[in-house]
């Protein structure tokens, strides 16, 4: 929808260049003078439409921003609480594989029992499941690590759009106004200009035409 309307306004043309006779011009005078209003009107509500189309689009924007700020603060604390579940859960792993594990073991091979060897081989398979996931979790970690840039690089890109948004509306979309009011009145000097040369040359011919009667006239006497 923006784009249609920016295609119709580049499509917008004061520049009347048809020249018209002395009668026709005063005749067709107030039709394109009315024409070319119009015409402006119809330009001006399609600015208005741009600008607010501009307004929903940095509304949009400054949610996301906000909505940014408060992503990249849960992902610093997820960072947080994850580095805080892998110290902990390393410290654990330390402890069941330099305590628990070899008392485990020790005790299945003092008492020679198959039950007691296969509940040390089960509680070593586990710490190795443990292990597993606090690997998972330091991926998980790097994930977020990499996250926090990303998060403000977007934040940063949607921040530069917004603030362009806000230079059009307040510099560029005015220029184009001011521009069109511009064109529309250089347009009534333009046409002020061709009635004057018209008048000039009517009278010009009149004057010719007379000094030619008086010329004819005096002879023929």
């Amino acid at each position: 929808e923006l784009a249609d309307l920016v295609v119709e306004l580049q499509g917008l043309d004061f520049d009347e260049s048809e020249k018209k006779g002395f009668l026709g011009f005063f005749k067709k005078q107030r039709q394109r003078i009315a024409a070319l209003k119009a015409q402006y009107d119809k330009a001006e509500d399609n600015v208005d439409k741009i600008t607010a189309e501009l307004e929903k689009h940095e509304v949009t924007l400054m949610k996301d921003i906000a909505m940014m700020d408060k992503m990249y603060e849960k992902n610093q604390q997820y960072y947080k609480e994850l580095t805080m579940y892998i110290l902990a859960g390393k410290l654990k792993c330390k402890e069941l594989r330099e305590k628990e594990l070899p008392a485990l073991q020790a005790a299945a091979k003092e008492s020679g029992k198959a039950e007691d060897a296969q509940a040390a081989n089960d509680f070593a398979n586990m710490i190795g499941r443990f292990e597993k996931k606090l690997h998972d979790l330091e991926l998980t970690r790097m994930v977020s690590i990499q996250m926090a840039p990303q998060i403000r690089m977007i934040q940063s890109n949607d921040s530069v759009m917004a603030e362009k948004i806000r230079s059009s509306i307040v510099n560029t979309i005015p220029l184009w106004k001011s521009q069109m009011v511009m064109a529309l009145t250089l347009h009534h000097s333009q046409q002020a200009m061709e009635a004057q040369r018209n008048v000039n040359d009517v009278t010009n011919r009149l004057l010719q035409q007379n000094a030619e009667k008086l010329h004819q006239g005096s002879v023929e006497i």
